[in-house]
């Protein structure tokens, strides 16, 4: 019988790709959309204002506004 043996693969300590800076002060955003069962688009607007200030600024804020546009177009037809 052969058996596989593998190294853990060590992550650096701020892993960008599955736990960003911006995204671990408190609670990751797909933890907390989930835990308050948020469609698509209220995820992306709370994403979005909430890490403005740390990752992409005015940009963040516009699409955050982009969203909640689409948001409150999809639930006034």
């Amino acid at each position: 019988m052969m058996v596989l043996c593998q190294k853990p693969i060590l992550m650096p300590k701020n892993d960008v790709i599955k736990h960003p800076e911006h995204y671990t002060k408190g609670i990751e955003m797909w933890d907390y959309a989930f835990s308050q069962e948020l469609d698509f688009f209220e995820g992306n607007v709370i994403k979005y204002v909430t890490r403005w200030r740390h990752k992409n600024g005015m940009e963040d804020l516009l699409k955050a506004k982009q969203y909640l546009d689409k948001l409150i177009e999809n639930n006034t037809k």
